[in-house]
């Protein structure tokens, strides 16, 4: 490797206290033009004295225009430190779970920006979010055959993330026979998704505790799951021993799989389903007279980027608000917000006002946060983005 990467005066601080981003204002571009790197290409990273401090790959055009993916100058991020990092990456998860289900890489929090897998049993479905990972793809499947040898390897190419850095979008099979069907087990539940056609690479092993304390507090009660996805909270719930269950989803193809996945656990008497925007829903139910015992939201991104945080934190205070409507006088609110730029005080915020405008009062019972399968970096706030709050929401 010859290209190096100059950082003006000071610019290495962030560095040095754990970051793996470099933003182009960081770069000293009379040193080293960031015009002239190849997009994607690995390049040695040094501090304004030249001294190398690490490898980076670099994209040029975009406004994170490194990564740093070894602290070590003399390394490079090629299948023998790939295999490396993957077999730190399992061993912590064989840790932490008895069962191969889980998110095997994730990104930063594993030291591999850019690269997220997930573990589906026999099944790996992998997220090539930046070019710098794009151009490893080859490296990343051999590492992956050596260290697991899956059954299939499914690459979901389809990211936000990638059009960001202007990459191709497609899903590809690059390993095995494939259907699309992944088949898991979380909590104790069994679940079948779709790794092809469905949300992310098929399922959000993210709130898997936070589903796990719900899990605690359902058995007999009446169950709202509103932006239910394939049932991950809502089937569960039954399954734990809910009384009633109503899945509320946009997608026909997502309540498909509801159904399917309560029949596969024998509690298909108790889950039904709504096929709505979820606004709409609440209101819906709201004059039809319904009421349960607990309400569970867990919404998409409303907030993608800054700009989107006013308009985003209106969305979910309206959606707290309907929700807390449908609680009978001493219910449960778990509020989720998968937002990376919704700070967890402000979530807080939201729900409190959310109660008072009910004239209600809240209690927070629980705060939860993304599992350990999906670590946080200490350096990089952005890395911890999942919210989930339990609430009960009660009158005088």
């Amino acid at each position: 490797m010859t290209q190096r990467l100059r950082l003006k005066k000071n610019a290495d601080r962030r560095l040095k206290a754990g970051h793996l981003w470099l933003y182009s204002n960081e770069i000293d571009i009379a040193v080293t033009p960031l015009k002239g790197f190849e997009a994607g290409a690995q390049a040695l990273v040094e501090e304004a004295n030249g001294r190398a401090i690490g490898v980076a790959y670099v994209n040029p055009n975009s406004l994170i225009c490194a990564r740093v993916v070894s602290r070590d100058p003399s390394l490079r991020l090629d299948r023998s430190l790939l295999v490396h990092r993957f077999k730190q990456a399992l061993g912590l998860r064989q840790r932490l779970f008895d069962k191969p289900f889980y998110r095997l890489i994730h990104g930063e929090g594993d030291l591999l920006p850019g690269l997220v897998i997930d573990r589906f049993g026999d099944v790996l479905v992998v997220q090539l979010n930046t070019l710098g990972m794009d151009r490893l793809r080859d490296e990343i499947v051999d590492a992956l055959e050596k260290v697991l040898k899956p059954r299939v390897i499914v690459l979901r190419n389809d990211s936000s993330g990638r059009r960001l850095e202007q990459l191709e979008q497609g899903v590809e099979v690059v390993k095995g026979e494939f259907d699309g069907e992944i088949e898991l087990e979380e909590n104790g539940v069994r679940f079948r998704a779709s790794a092809v056609e469905g949300q992310k690479t098929g399922w959000f092993y993210d709130h898997r505790a936070n589903r796990a304390w719900l899990n605690g507090l359902v058995e007999g009660q009446r169950v709202l799951d509103v932006f239910s996805y394939v049932g991950g909270w809502g089937v569960q719930a039954a399954a734990y021993g809910a009384s009633q269950v109503v899945c509320v989803d946009s997608s026909a193809r997502a309540l498909e799989a509801v159904a399917g996945n309560a029949e596969l656990n024998g509690v298909a008497e108790r889950v039904s389903t709504l096929e709505s925007d979820a606004f709409e829903a609440l209101a819906a139910l709201k004059a039809a007279g319904e009421q349960f015992d607990i309400v569970v939201l867990d919404p998409p991104a409303f907030i993608r980027k800054r700009k989107d945080i006013p308009n985003g934190e209106r969305a979910y205070g309206r959606l707290n608000r309907e929700a807390m409507r449908l609680l009978g006088r001493d219910g449960l609110l778990v509020s989720a917000s998968c937002s990376m730029h919704l700070a967890p005080e402000r979530l807080v915020d939201l729900v409190r006002g959310a109660a008072r405008h009910q004239d209600r009062h809240a209690q927070i019972l629980f705060d939860g946060r993304q599992g350990p399968d999906h670590p946080v970096h200490p350096a990089i706030p952005e890395t911890a983005y999942l919210k989930a709050l339990g609430v009960r929401v009660f009158r005088d």
